[in-house]
């Protein structure tokens, strides 16, 4: 029996063809893909894979890694963002306005500890691309899940504590008191 037929060979081979073919259905969804495939005969999931391979090494040369990490926070979130506006439905129009808000908050926060953080977390952009890619994948809904649990509160914390209150609760205009 030769290497290639073995059970667990073949048993890594079915997985690989199954994750592909799952892969290229989902991928078949984006035109701009389709386009490519067709013009370079290059498979789409091929240039998926390398261009995120691509990703992990330039996130091993640290001169590079925080470009890499915001062309990946800004360039395919601004496509589709174009594209979702472009759009007759909202419901991609909410998922990127919610994108766009929680990733300007993180860049925010980022803005002020970034040097602290470079300092403390190795192979900070790698996992800093690893949570914008989550934030932006529409199977996870990372936005959402995000805005919902930390910023909202947050933010309605603060607008609640920013607004003075009145002493004496006024009746609105014509209604007797």
């Amino acid at each position: 029996m030769s290497a290639a037929q073995h059970p667990m060979v073949v048993q890594a081979q079915n997985k690989a063809v199954y994750y592909h073919d799952q892969l290229d259905k989902e991928l078949t969804k984006y035109p701009v893909l389709l386009n490519f495939e067709k013009r370079t005969q290059i498979p789409k999931t091929y240039a998926v894979l390398g261009a995120s391979l691509l990703v992990v090494i330039l996130h091993m040369f640290n001169p590079l890694a925080a470009p890499v990490s915001n062309l990946v926070g800004w360039a395919l979130p601004a496509y589709l963002s174009f594209k979702a506006v472009e759009s007759p439905s909202t419901q991609d129009d909410v998922q990127w306005l919610t994108y766009w808000v929680v990733f300007g908050f993180f860049n925010f926060l980022e803005s002020f500890a970034l040097r602290l953080v470079l300092y403390y977390v190795p192979w900070y952009f790698a996992f800093k691309t690893l949570f914008i890619l989550w934030l932006q994948l529409p199977y996870f809904r990372g936005a959402q899940v995000t805005y919902f649990a930390v910023l909202k509160p947050v933010l309605a914390n603060v607008s609640n504590s920013a607004v003075v209150k009145q002493t004496e609760p006024t009746a609105p205009a014509g209604v007797p008191e």
